[in-house]
C-alpha cells in the first residue's frame, strides 16, 4: 500500500512537471510572437510619441533554449506518465529494476542543472528588462504598470510582464517537482539495495531471506550426531 501511494505521488508530479513545461513553453512563444519574433529578456526599451518601443533585444535563441529545456521536460514526464500507467493498468507490473532508479536520478540530476540556468536566466532577463523600463518610461514605478501603456505598433505589450512572471514561475516550481521526484528515485533504490542486501534469490520463493531446505541442512550443528570413530 505503502509503495503503490509512493508511485501516486509520483505520478502526479510527473503530471505537474508535464503541466508546468507546457506553460513555460506557451508563454515565452507567445511572447516573442507578440513582440515580432525578438526574445526581450536582457532587452532595452526607448520612450517617444507617447509609446513604448525595443530599442535591443538579445538573440532569439536564449528564448528557443529556455522552450527546448521544458518541451524537453514536458515530452519526458510525459512519457513516463504513460509508461506507468500503461505498466499499471495493463501488465499489472509495478516493480523497478535497481538500474532504473539509477536513470532516473539521472535524469533528475540533469533536469535540474538545466532548469536551474533556464530560472536563472528568467529572473535576471525580466529584471534587467524592467529597470529598462522603470528608467525609460517616465510616470511608473513597476514593470507591471508597462502593461497598460500603450507600445508601438506592431508590439504587443499589454501582458508582457504576466507572461514572463508566469514562465518564471512554472520553471521554478517544475525545479521543486524535481527536486522530489529525485528524492522518491533515492529512497526506492536505496529500499532495493537493502532488499537485496538483506535476501538472496536462491530456489523459487528464495527471496529477502526466505531460504528452504532439507531436515538435514536446517538441523543445528550441536545436536548432530557424532560419526563412529
Amino acid at each position: 500500500m505503502a509503495l503503490t501511494a509512493l508511485l501516486v505521488l509520483e505520478l502526479s508530479l510527473y503530471a505537474g512537471c508535464f503541466c508546468c513545461g507546457i506553460v513555460t513553453a506557451a508563454s515565452i512563444t507567445i511572447l516573442q510572437g507578440n513582440f515580432g519574433g525578438r526574445c526581450i529578456l536582457y532587452g532595452h526599451v526607448n520612450y517617444s510619441a507617447n509609446l513604448i518601443g525595443v530599442q535591443s533585444a538579445t538573440s532569439p535563441s536564449l528564448c528557443y533554449f529556455i522552450s527546448a529545456i521544458s518541451v524537453i521536460v514536458a515530452v519526458v514526464c510525459f512519457s513516463l506518465t504513460l509508461y506507468w500507467l500503461y505498466a499499471f493498468c495493463i501488465d499489472g507490473d509495478m516493480s523497478r529494476e535497481r538500474i532504473w532508479m539509477s536513470v532516473i536520478v539521472g535524469l533528475c540530476g540533469a533536469f535540474l542543472f538545466f532548469l536551474l540556468i533556464t530560472g536563472c536566466m528568467l529572473k535576471i532577463g525580466r529584471d534587467s528588462l524592467c529597470s529598462s523600463v522603470t528608467s525609460t518610461v517616465p510616470n511608473i514605478t513597476s514593470c507591471e504598470e508597462a502593461q497598460t501603456k500603450s507600445w508601438s505598433s506592431p508590439l504587443k505589450g499589454e501582458r508582457f510582464y504576466n507572461r514572463l512572471l508566469k514562465a518564471e514561475t512554472a520553471v521554478w516550481v517544475n525545479f521543486f517537482f524535481w527536486l522530489i521526484i529525485g528524492a522518491l528515485a533515492v529512497f526506492h533504490r536505496h529500499r532495493s539495495s537493502a532488499s537485496k542486501a538483506g535476501g538472496f534469490a536462491g530456489p523459487a520463493g528464495a527471496l529477502f531471506g526466505e531460504t528452504h531446505g532439507t531436515a538435514e541442512e536446517t538441523e543445528p550443528f550441536v545436536n548432530r550426531h557424532a560419526r563412529p570413530q
